[in-house]
């Protein structure tokens, strides 16, 4: 019976185990690759479980910006501010008479005392005189922007009440007055107003007429100095 010799058994048992050992780690890994499983541990600087981390502690999840507050709104008063005043407020363009009634000035005017100024124009022409409407109807917008004008100019409220009344109180506003120009035109007014109801009602305002119903038979009122005097201005 032939023995192997002591070396050679040595050197088999040497070489098998790590064979088997070799094996067994290729069987793991298969298993281990069918089930879906990590081969490493995840390291410390990363969450296994995102989801029930707290958010803000070491977390990869974070918690949404906050949204920004959306713009405001623009002032709607700011919208609906109006600009220049214009014709719609009763600016008169230059050269406009009695009888333009597309311009709201005249237009807007009382109807009897438009009409009595249309009755008296052409009576004016025929002795070379034109009626020019410096001032009729007012909104009281403009109203207003007069008698902030005559404040600035004059110095106190109380010196500007002599030539611009307020919107609530003025003739202009209600249509019941108009401005006429040129200097003939008022001179001629003065002298034959009173005969189509038209007359001056102050003293310092030449141009300033207004209709009195009985003036044709009555002839006019005694004129106001100035506006102050008129009991209609008073609150």
């Amino acid at each position: 019976m032939t023995r192997t010799p002591p070396s050679s058994r040595t050197w088999t048992h040497r070489i098998r185990r790590p064979l088997l050992v070799v094996g067994l780690v290729a069987v793991l890994a298969a298993i281990v690759v069918a089930l879906g499983l990590p081969l490493l541990k995840p390291s410390s600087d990363s969450d296994s479980d995102s989801s029930s981390a707290t958010p803000g502690q070491g977390s990869s999840v974070r918690p949404p910006a906050p949204s920004l507050p959306d713009r405001a709104p623009p002032d709607s008063s700011q919208q609906e501010r109006r600009g220049p005043l214009d014709e719609a407020d009763g600016v008169v363009p230059d050269g406009s008479t009695v009888l333009d009634d597309d311009v709201p000035a005249v237009a807007n005017l009382d109807a009897d005392l438009l009409a009595a100024l249309r009755r008296a124009a052409p009576e004016a022409a025929d002795d070379g005189v034109a009626f020019t409407v410096n001032s009729g109807w007012r909104s009281p917008e403009y109203q207003n922007q007069l008698l902030r004008k005559a404040v600035a100019q004059y110095g106190s409220e109380a010196e500007a009440a002599r030539w611009v009344a307020t919107a609530t109180t003025s003739p202009h506003v209600s249509g019941d007055a108009v401005d006429i120009g040129p200097e003939e035109a008022t001179a001629w007014l003065a002298e034959h107003g009173a005969a189509y109801g038209l007359c001056r009602i102050y003293r310092n305002e030449p141009w300033h007429f207004e209709l009195r119903t009985d003036a044709p038979d009555r002839g006019c009122p005694r004129r106001y100095a100035d506006p102050t005097q008129d009991p209609r201005m008073r609150p």
